[in-house]
């Protein structure tokens, strides 16, 4: 029988309740990964737990708001109390922030979406950073889309805040050049995901790879072997 590649490694997962983050996290599990699962829905918490627990692995569910600065700052705290590191990072949550011309969009939804595909992610690196970067091989994956490279018209909120959140990444990614810890994007490409459908309405969701199906590229950049840093991978290409 094959090793589990994520044996022995912790990984908290946002967005975990549902579509990529669930799915992310059962593979993960079946790779051997203790999970912290992190998303607003205690109720598709419970049910991806559930699943977890039937393949026989183990989780911490967090049921947090990401835009609560103060519960943020006290993961990392808690984590390491808990277990002494962090492993893993998947920064999967995130919001679409609707589809309008860029002058008609409210300040409220304009900031909604900068709030939770930007500075949620920073404030779990702030809290987080030590923890990873006493893992052995602390990897981070962050979540973007293919929109940062098309730029369409109506996709503003969305667009800019993925892309401020690539440049954040790399960013981060060349300041620990001289470290262990790696960090990537992934670009899930077309995905039947309830975002996807909120964003294309009439697509026919059965059309499209479901979230079970891109898991493989989340666990090669999650593995101690993988040594690309500061990289946008796709699982098109994957």
């Amino acid at each position: 029988m094959t090793e589990p590649r994520l044996k022995g490694r912790v990984a908290l997962i946002t967005g975990a309740s549902r579509g990529i983050g669930a799915a992310v996290a059962r593979r993960y599990a079946e790779e051997g990964a203790t999970l912290v699962l992190v998303a607003r829905t205690v109720g598709g918490l419970e049910e991806v737990d559930d699943r977890v627990r039937a393949m026989g692995g183990q989780a911490v569910l967090v049921p947090l708001d990401l835009k609560d600065h103060a519960a943020i700052e006290r993961l990392g705290p808690a984590l390491a109390e808990r277990f002494g590191k962090l492993d893993i990072l998947v920064g999967n949550a995130g919001v679409l922030g609707e589809l309008r011309p860029l002058t008609h969009y409210t300040p409220e939804l304009w900031s909604e979406a900068f709030e939770i595909n930007v500075h949620a992610n920073w404030r779990l690196l702030r809290t987080l950073e030590p923890l990873l970067r006493r893992a052995e091989a602390g990897r981070v994956i962050f979540v973007t889309s293919r929109i940062t490279q098309s730029l369409r018209a109506y996709w503003g909120a969305y667009a800019a805040s993925k892309a401020a959140l690539e440049a954040m990444a790399r960013t981060y990614a060349n300041e620990l050049r001289q470290t262990k810890l790696k960090v990537n994007l992934l670009d899930p490409v077309a995905v039947a995901t309830r975002m996807r459908a909120e964003a294309y309405p009439g697509e026919d969701p059965t059309t499209l790879k479901q979230p079970d199906e891109i898991t493989e590229l989340f666990v090669r950049l999650a593995e101690p072997s993988c040594q690309a840093s500061g990289e946008r991978f796709s699982a098109g290409d994957a």
